[in-house]
């Protein structure tokens, strides 16, 4: 209906026959043209308005001469507009961006130390839940590309335990490359190490500090000789959380040979501010076969590498104190921090060989 149009039922009563017969060709000619007849010209009708019941009152337009009218002049009747089986998406602009759920705080599927802890099933080997941390843990960690720390160490070298040294190191898995840079004690700061699998002809360079440093320069060493071998129980070339991890694996393969042996896994351990969980390894009688009486492997429960380790042997007395043999840390560790050849070279303007 139209504003200020009197209904048809009221013209019908006054016009008589004649009036209605021509009000309802008006009405049938306007629906063929898929106009509103109430005067909404250039509407057409939806898919929806075909299919249902007519919004107009049966006494403008009866079903039977709508249908009627329909077929004698289908050609006229403008097609129906098909609404789309699903609903396209709204432009690009006008889309709701995606959430990043990919970026979480912990990966779902990643293998952790804890899911092996009270995995110890009957009659097999105590040790055998902390190697198979490990074997999944190495392969995790061979993916690993590089990294740096700050590694804290202290050893027992001829029956006396040392100092704690402190030094930067740069670590790159492929070619196997270390770089040294001594932070403490006093009397070895700013010593320096390069070592680069394949290069150099296996050699290290290495340079000292205070008069050896004037006196020598940047030296040529081999890993394991006896010069870069003082003061240390391990060579260069055996450095980083892989090589300890690959370490405690061979310790462990071999001591499950035997029995006489405790593990224990402790939870919410801490090194310095990170969350760990503590594997305590025990051999409780002395024996030849075994090379520790205690060790302790502090695993990263998000990184899952090992950050911390210290092994010590039997007690001289009974009742005393079991006796340091050696113990590393890594502090603030970065992974894959990207670095590149400049990293390991001693042209490097930031090194001082």
């Amino acid at each position: 209906m139209t504003h200020g149009a009197r209904p048809l039922s009221l013209r019908m009563s006054i016009a008589g026959p004649a009036a209605l017969l021509i009000a309802i060709c008006a009405a049938g000619a306007s629906f063929a043209q898929g106009v509103d007849p109430a005067g909404q010209r250039g509407r057409y009708f939806s898919a929806r308005d075909a299919g249902s019941q007519s919004r107009y009152p049966a006494a403008q337009q009866r079903p039977q001469d709508r249908q009627q009218q329909a077929e004698q002049q289908p050609s006229r009747r403008p097609q129906a507009r098909q609404q789309p089986r699903y609903q396209q998406a709204p432009p690009a602009q006008q889309q709701r961006r995606p959430y990043r759920v990919a970026e979480r705080a912990a990966k779902p599927n990643k293998p952790s130390v804890t899911d092996h802890v009270g995995t110890g099933k009957p009659g097999e080997h105590p040790l055998m839940p902390a190697l198979r941390w490990a074997y999944s843990g190495l392969k995790e960690m061979e993916k690993i590309r590089d990294y740096s720390a700050v590694l804290v160490k202290r050893e027992r070298i001829n029956g006396e335990v040392g100092d704690y040294e402190r030094m930067f190191i740069k670590v790159r898995h492929d070619p196997f490359s270390v770089y040294l840079y001594f932070l403490s004690p006093q009397k070895f700061k700013g010593r320096e190490c390069l070592y680069i699998r394949g290069a150099n002809e296996g050699k290290m360079w290495a340079h000292d500090v205070g008069l050896r440093g004037k006196m020598f320069g940047t030296v040529s060493l081999k890993p394991d000789g006896v010069i870069a071998m003082q003061g240390q129980r391990y060579p260069l070339t055996e450095m980083g959380i892989l090589n300890l991890t690959r370490r405690l694996v061979e310790v462990g393969e071999h001591d499950i040979k035997y029995g006489e042996c405790e593990v224990k896994f402790y939870r919410g351990a801490k090194v310095a501010d990170r969350q760990c969980t503590c594997i305590e390894v025990i051999h409780p009688v002395p024996r030849r076969n075994f090379r520790f009486h205690l060790a302790r492997i502090f695993v990263d429960d998000e990184l899952n590498v090992p950050i911390r380790y210290e092994a010590y042997s039997w007690p001289e007395t009974q009742g005393g104190q079991p006796k340091l043999i050696e113990e590393y840390t890594y502090l603030n560790l970065k992974i894959n921090p990207g670095f590149t050849d400049a990293d390991f070279d001693i042209e490097n303007p930031n090194y001082s060989f």
